[in-house]
């Protein structure tokens, strides 16, 4: 494959998996069996990875004579850290369920290897994070987005634009007069 046609494919994959990213909706990879090299990289654009028993994780990439290509060598520094990210990369390390908590690149590993109970499982750990206005999920969303790519003067100013889109709008409104109690 001539050069330039690498490069074709990196970009394609780096705006595919960049414009995944930003989707305004919670996104989670469930990771059933292995993520392995592009796999792996695919995961790191979701906002939230979830495993079963016995999957991994693994930028097999150095195996390959590459490095990620499809921006998975960025995000995951953002996701565990520079130090982490260098031992995964440079190491090629099977991440197992266990060690993926223990980095943050996982937030659960769920109890059912089956993929239709693995599946329920993770909607309903999902749905604590989606259960809501659409409005105010997708809102958030943003906020957290403009937070982690921009510099902060501009995320702060984004922040404000998209609290004026909520504030008053009918999910507000509502909340006001159930007058919630915060514990």
């Amino acid at each position: 494959m001539p050069s330039q046609d690498g490069m074709n494919m990196c970009m394609f994959m780096q705006n595919t998996l960049t414009r995944l990213m930003r989707l305004p909706l919670i996104s989670v990879a469930l990771i059933q069996g292995k993520a392995i090299g592009g796999g792996a990289e695919l995961t790191t654009a979701c906002d939230f990875r979830l495993m079963t028993p016995g999957s991994e994780i693994r930028f097999v990439h150095k195996h390959m004579g590459l490095v990620p290509g499809w921006g998975g060598g960025a995000r995951l520094v953002r996701i565990v850290g520079s130090g982490a990210a260098l031992r995964l990369l440079s190491g090629a390390l099977k991440v197992d369920p266990e060690r993926a908590l223990h980095l943050g690149l996982s937030e659960e590993t769920l109890l059912s290897p089956e993929e239709s109970g693995s599946l329920e499982e993770a909607r309903a750990w999902l749905s604590q994070y989606t259960e809501g206005p659409a409005s105010v999920i997708r809102a958030a969303k943003q906020v957290v987005t403009a937070g982690r790519e921009l510099p902060l003067e501009d995320a702060l100013r984004t922040e404000k634009d998209i609290f004026g889109t909520v504030w008053g709008g009918p999910a507000n409104l509502q909340a006001l007069v159930r007058r919630p109690k915060h514990k």
